[in-house]
């Protein structure tokens, strides 16, 4: 036999081979049937005007039990009998109903359709059951036999047993099936990322012998933007959508630079530093903005894909909303460092700016001590809540009137302070007028008790005492009350009066 030349009957005989010897030892399930009576039928069904076969079969479902009594089984092979656990052609052929049952409905209409098409081939997947009852996928491929085209009297079906596979493909499935769930109704923000072109543009600096890459950011900032406009978002999960602010992943996608702006330029530096050094996992805090323009404090947690560290062309960023927390820290931190009544400085914070002005200045400094007028008067005739509103009323003069790099602050129940670094005393003293004229305003506006103040003032140079300048302020604030209370006593009329140098009443 010539080499390409197909194997006839005659050519297996002269190798000695009988066909019905190759048939029962081929290692696939080979089955020899005869469709004739199935090919009647269909000339029978289209004689009565059926068109559409599937249609027609899924209409009646004993239809497609019709066609499968037209199916003789008039040989299967020694791997058939074996596959199906069966002991005999006889067995098998009797316990077909036992193999074809169940789940294989869909596929045998597929395969019936096929014929009816005229096709010489047909091809499914099905499900068959072995005679101990084990369910099999298979692979089905049907092939009318040349010279039996007219009759289909010879019809050759081999199945190969892809349980294995199907269950491989199942398991599979599931498993992306199952990370797909998590990814979407994860409770954290999650962005699948392509960096790709970002790490053709590193590399491409590299190339251009750039060593130091944080002086390079510095002196090229574009270049910093140009990497930002190279981030190309593959997917968002729905966690993202309400946190952003958005209605749909299309309408997030197409906004992406209302998301990524004005802060967020800083953080994505700091992280093009981080993956210039190889850390492909990373952590830090940014600022993203919702589509509402609302800002959105977020821990940032960016990974490249296993697999995908050569082309970065993977990363995972895992976004959690820390808005709420930045919040609280903020408050937190300024409840740390203001009264919370009339929103200045409190006293820790002004004990840490003594010491602070003490050791770094700049000099001169000067402070303005003020003592709040009759608060327990006002507590003890009109309740406290009457005296916390004339503290607050103190807390808007005092920070209407004091600008930095000044601070005003409450250091006890009625007194507060106001430190002024690089301020010499004349500079005190017209802080200290702005303060007066402002009572004056504020109870022309206010009804009720009237707001008062008592106010003294001094300053210091370098090489001086901070406390010693402090205590010649409360000296003239003492002097400034007494004088007061002795111009009350006699009757003066005008309550702003000045008594002496570094001395004021309000």
């Amino acid at each position: 036999m010539q080499q390409g030349t197909p194997a006839t009957a005659a050519s297996f005989a002269n190798m000695g081979v009988d066909l019905l010897d190759f048939f029962d030892v081929t290692p696939t399930s080979l089955w020899l049937e005869d469709y004739s009576q199935l090919r009647a039928l269909f000339e029978r069904w289209r004689a009565a005007g059926v068109v559409d076969i599937r249609a027609f079969l899924e209409e009646d479902p004993r239809r497609v039990a019709e066609c499968s009594a037209c199916i003789r089984v008039l040989k299967v092979n020694r791997h058939t009998l074996e596959l199906y656990g069966a002991s005999s052609h006889e067995e098998l052929t009797a316990r077909l109903a036992d193999v074809l049952r169940d789940d294989m409905f869909q596929a045998h209409v597929g395969e019936l359709e096929q014929m009816w098409a005229g096709e010489p081939r047909f091809q499914s997947k099905s499900v068959n059951y072995t005679l101990g009852g084990r369910r099999m996928d298979i692979l089905l491929n049907g092939v009318i036999l040349p010279g039996h085209e007219a009759d289909w009297s010879r019809v050759l079906v081999a199945i190969e047993d892809v349980s294995a596979l199907e269950d491989a493909r199942q398991r599979a499935a599931a498993s992306q099936l199952y990370a797909q769930g998590i990814f979407e109704h994860a409770p954290v923000s999650l962005w699948v990322e392509n960096f790709s072109a970002i790490r053709e543009l590193l590399e491409e600096a590299r190339m251009q012998g750039i060593v130091d890459f944080r002086t390079f950011t510095d002196v090229h900032p574009e270049f910093v933007e140009r990497c930002m406009s190279e981030i190309q978002v593959l997917d968002v999960n729905h966690y993202t959508l309400g946190m952003y602010r958005a209605p749909d992943k299309a309408t997030l996608l197409a906004r992406l630079p209302d998301v990524f702006r004005d802060e967020m330029r800083p953080h994505f530096r700091e992280q093009l530093l981080d993956l210039w050094e190889g850390r492909l996992f990373q952590q830090r805090e940014v600022v993203n903005y919702a589509l509402d323009g609302s800002e959105l404090n977020v821990h940032l947690q960016f990974s490249v894909f296993p697999g995908h560290e050569e082309k970065w062309d993977l990363v995972l960023l895992a976004l959690t909303d820390i808005t709420a927390r930045k919040k609280a820290e903020a408050y937190l931190e300024f409840l740390g460092k203001h009264d919370v009544l009339t929103k200045l400085k409190n006293r820790s914070f002004y004990v840490d700016e003594l010491n602070r002005l003490q050791r770094k200045g700049p000099f001169p400094v000067s402070a303005i001590v003020v003592d709040m007028d009759n608060l327990k008067t006002v507590n003890d005739q009109l309740g406290h809540a009457a005296g916390d509103a004339l503290l607050r009323r103190a807390g808007e003069v005092l920070a209407k009137a004091i600008q930095k790099p000044y601070h005003a602050a409450r250091i006890g129940g009625d007194e507060f302070a106001v430190l002024m670094p690089g301020a010499d005393a004349r500079d005190a003293e017209i802080v200290a007028d702005s303060i007066t004229k402002l009572v004056e305003l504020n109870n022309q506006f206010y009804g009720g008790p009237r707001l008062s103040f008592s106010l003294g003032w001094a300053s210091c140079g370098e090489g001086e005492s901070v406390e010693g300048m402090l205590r010649e302020a409360d000296a003239a604030m003492y002097e400034a009350k007494r004088q007061r209370y002795e111009l009350h006593r006699n009757g003066a009329v005008n309550e702003s009066v000045r008594a002496s140098a570094g001395k004021n009443e309000a």
